[in-house]
């Protein structure tokens, strides 16, 4: 009966010892010392972009990423202006459409005359292509615009 007390006793105490866990070699151990990998996740990259990446690609996605996050940002903080009220003086066309008179949100591409539309898509690619790059390449950290 004892040794089988004793039998129990060590079998439950190698329950809660620690498993060995291998060490594997990934395509994502390549980036783990980059600037925002941090535990408990490490590098986290969910759908895989980055499977068979070289550093160059790396990069690419991470200045893009920060680009886009501007953009964002500076769209969230345009919404929050024009629905405090503040909206641009005079008219957005020749018919005499005001800008106060566009509603907020969404409903303000479907009031927008098409000209300015277009006007309005052209602005963001020509600031998307021409503008908001490293043109230098002297930029000192990824984000240096």
């Amino acid at each position: 009966m004892q040794l089988t007390i004793l039998a129990t006793l060590i079998a439950s105490a190698a329950a809660f010892a620690p498993s060995q866990v291998a060490q594997t070699s990934t395509a994502l151990n390549a980036f783990e010392s980059e600037l925002g990998v941090q535990a408990p996740l490490g590098f986290f990259d969910p759908l895989g972009l980055l499977d068979d990446a070289d550093q160059e690609r790396f990069d690419r996605l991470r200045y893009v990423e920060l680009k886009h996050g501007r953009i964002c940002q500076l769209a969230f903080l345009g919404n929050i202006v024009t629905r405090a009220g503040y909206h641009l003086p005079g008219t957005i066309d020749k018919a005499g459409t005001t800008f106060d008179s566009i509603p907020n949100g969404y409903a303000a591409i479907q009031a927008m005359p098409g000209a300015g539309l277009a006007q309005l898509i052209l602005f963001v690619g020509f600031l998307e292509l021409g503008v908001m790059k490293d043109a230098t390449g002297e930029a000192e950290f990824p984000g240096d615009f």
